[in-house]
């Protein structure tokens, strides 16, 4: 049988061009992974190839075991000797065999994220760093990206030409020595050891080199140097490299991924074959022609005339929501609607979104509902650590005798206050029948300050002869952090929560450490500022009452029973994590300037491309229904504010998009939002807070402060900051993510 007949044209060539190197550029569905096996199984079966000789890699665990799946049934018996993984799982092989001939000692463990922040912050502190002004997340993100650029700490040292990357350097040396010492290395490690290695021992290189006649590679628009120049090491003797990729569809640089790799192929190799896979086995006519509509803007880019033999399928709909409430129950309305007319299983719907951030609104609409959900790639809305921790802050607000928020609020806020002291507080608190702040409390003040900050306590009655059991060092520690409750519960007397919130979380320092120069951070504080817009709900509310019914919310809401875990649940899930996937249906929200494209890439145009190539990937998922939704109001920033749509919703042809008309029937949402065609965006406003751009001079009213007029405003992130100067009180700098204000 030819195991080559199922394969379209184009797919069969791929698969028969077996010599020299081949770039493989595979549109979305276009039956990528199909051709990488079936080009092995032409190798093995139909070439008498020896599969010891054959390496495929790719970039996850999952795909991996899909490619051996598939082979499996294609070249039974004949797995074994081939080489099938991850870059990293491949290099850690060569590296346990190979590596003490570099003083890589074959037993190195493998620090994972965990492990590499443990090692800077030693690293800070045996060099006297402060952790808090040098985050220990943005020194490996820029450490990790020397590393994937194949720079050592040696070739670092040569361009440092700031302050900053002064640290890095010293951090890096440091770093790299503490690697080495616990005999271990990281995962940016793995890569760049073995390109060393074989730069270094060219015998151990050919031999690799020899035994490796055929590289395969997919997902090659993922790729970076470091892992591209191991690459063209390996396939250095025979030039038998075959890559499969979309440019169109490279989403991480952020994690190094170089574009160029992909792009500049045939410069690399003159003679390289180039096939491109157009036919899409996936989606509807009407969806591919509108995600060729969207990604058809981008320059960087290969030109592609993707097409499909499938049903012209429904009309795309863009749908206009109130706010993100209405959006949540819009979308859970609709998937019921879809899933009662037999359209599809709840397991084929899925709910696509920019951030993190935006699943809270989502996750709730569907808890109400008592709609089965999974949260894929994400841990939930209210488990996130970020918005615990700053619930901690509400929670001893609210009541300063829960000894767990005090806790919580201690391993991120106590500095110095470790866990000897912390069981000795433990211990004291119980023998005096005290909670945590009362006994600090004691430390600070004497007894008779308990009863003014825990009304519903006496003053203690201590033993004769009592004596306190911290070092005068330790208690001018307790006495600082109980300082901070303190002034933490003192704002919540004159303040409401949202401002409460606004407070608590500066001066603690959970503000600074969650913004530690990380792109990972800056999705942790969009998290923070979505809990600061489900605050924003009680804003004007006497503190304890508003406190009161946050925290009963919060609660309900994250309520494990209310979560089923249900294969036949629709899937929550963002766009970067829900590449490779397809579903029936697909509902892409916050279809908005500012959320996508996010507003980190309004100023860089690169960046603007690769939010295109996101939600193009978002688009190409959907098999036969797509939903792109957007809020006319949405909260954000700690208060609601205009939305505008996404500029990407007006390069899609308007014939594509549901009229008024064409919802009347298969294409009609569920009330109260509704559906129009897609219109040119309106101008975008400075900032990521939409619509709400202070600038010098403005009027403006504050809930505590009075009127002030507007000193000076800043884009910080995803943030603005805004310093208003106040008759009362003087000069603030206030957070548009806590501080509503008003314009007068």
């Amino acid at each position: 049988m030819d195991i080559l007949s199922v394969l379209n044209p184009e797919q069969r060539r791929a698969a028969e061009t077996v010599e020299g190197p081949l770039l493989v550029l595979a549109g979305p569905g276009s039956g990528k992974t199909r051709v990488i096996t079936h080009r092995i199984a032409q190798l093995v079966r139909n070439l008498g190839v020896s599969p010891y000789n054959v390496l495929a890699v790719t970039f996850t665990n999952r795909a991996a075991r899909e490619m051996k799946d598939r082979l499996a049934a294609l070249i039974p018996g004949q797995l074994d000797p081939l080489t099938i993984g991850t870059f990293h799982a491949v290099c850690a092989r060569i590296l346990r065999r190979e590596g003490p001939a570099v003083g890589i000692d074959s037993h190195f463990v493998i620090f994972d994220d965990t492990d590499q922040q443990t090692l800077v912050k030693k690293v800070l502190r045996d060099l006297e760093l402060d952790e808090k002004r040098y985050a220990p997340r943005a020194l490996l993100s820029h450490i990790s990206k020397a590393k994937s650029e194949l720079i050592g700490p040696l070739q670092y040292g040569e361009h440092v030409s700031s302050y900053w990357e002064e640290i890095v350097l010293r951090v890096y040396r440091a770093y790299q020595e503490q690697l080495a010492l616990h005999k271990a290395l990281d995962f940016d490690d793995l890569i760049m050891s073995t390109v060393n290695l074989f730069r270094q021992q060219p015998d151990v290189l050919l031999r690799y080199q020899t035994r490796y006649h055929y590289l395969l590679v997919d997902e090659f628009q993922d790729t970076n140097i470091a892992q591209y120049a191991l690459l063209r090491q390996i396939a250095g003797k025979y030039r038998n490299l075959c890559v499969v990729g979309d440019e169109d569809q490279s989403v991480y640089s952020w994690r190094q991924a170089d574009l160029r790799n992909i792009l500049n192929f045939e410069y690399d190799y003159p003679d390289a074959k180039v096939i491109v896979l157009e036919q899409n086995y996936r989606s509807t006519k009407n969806i591919l022609s509108a995600a060729r509509g969207v990604i058809a803007a981008n320059a960087l880019r290969k030109e592609k005339h993707l097409w499909t033999a499938n049903d012209t399928g429904p009309l795309i709909n863009v749908v206009e929501t109130y706010n993100e409430r209405d959006e949540a129950r819009f979308v859970v309305d609709e998937v019921q609607r879809l899933t009662r007319r037999g359209r599809c299983q709840i397991s084929d719907c899925a709910v696509m979104y920019r951030t993190n951030a935006q699943s809270r609104a989502l996750e709730e609409a569907f808890i109400r509902s008592q709609l089965p959900y999974r949260l894929v790639g994400a841990t939930r809305f209210y488990e996130r650590k970020e918005v615990k921790d700053s619930l901690a802050l509400l929670r001893f607000a609210f009541n300063p005798a829960d000894n767990t928020s005090v806790l919580r609020i201690i391993s991120f806020a106590g500095h110095g206050i470790g866990a000897k002291t912390v069981q000795h507080l433990e211990t004291l608190g119980t023998s005096l029948g005290l909670p945590m702040f009362a006994v600090m409390l004691l430390v600070k003040h004497g007894p008779e300050a308990v009863p003014d900050f825990l009304p519903d306590l006496a003053a203690p009655r201590l033993p004769q002869a009592f004596r306190l059991p911290f070092t005068s060092r330790t208690e001018q520690l307790l006495s600082d952090f109980c300082a901070l409750l303190e002034r933490v519960l003192e704002s919540a007397r004159h303040h409401d929560v949202p401002e409460l919130l606004d407070y608590a979380v500066r001066e603690s320092g959970l503000r600074e450490q969650i913004l530690d120069g990380s792109e990972e951070g800056e999705g942790r504080w969009e998290n923070v500022q979505e809990l600061a817009a489900v605050a924003a709900d009680h804003t004007g509310i006497e503190s304890q009452i508003g406190l009161e019914a946050l925290l009963e919310s919060v609660t309900l809401s994250s309520e494990p029973d209310n979560y089923r875990e249900e294969k036949n649940a629709a899937t929550l899930i963002t766009l970067h994590a829900a590449k490779g996937l397809e579903f029936k249906a697909v509902f892409i929200a916050g279809v908005e300037e500012g959320l996508c494209p996010h507003s980190r890439s309004t100023d860089d145009p690169k960046q603007m491309e690769e939010e295109r190539r996101l939600f193009y990937v978002g688009m190409t998922r959907a098999q036969e229904r797509l939903y792109l939704v957007y809020a006319f109001r949405r909260n954000l920033y700690g208060g609601s504010q205009p939305g505008l749509p996404s500029r990407f919703l007006a390069d899609i042809p308007q014939a594509l998009i549901a009229s008024n008309r064409a919802l009347a029937g298969e294409n009609k949402p569920a009330a109260p939002a509704t559906a129009r065609p897609a219109a040119a965006p309106r101008p975008v406003a400075q900032a990521a807070a939409a619509g709400v751009v202070y600038q010098p001079g403005d009027r403006v009213r504050h809930a505590s402060f009075g009127e002030g007029i507007v000193v000076s405003s800043k884009v910080t992130g995803a943030d603005v900051e805004v310093s208003v100067a106040f008759p009362s009180v003087g000069v603030k700098r206030l957070s548009l993510a806590f501080a509503k204000l008003e314009r007068l």
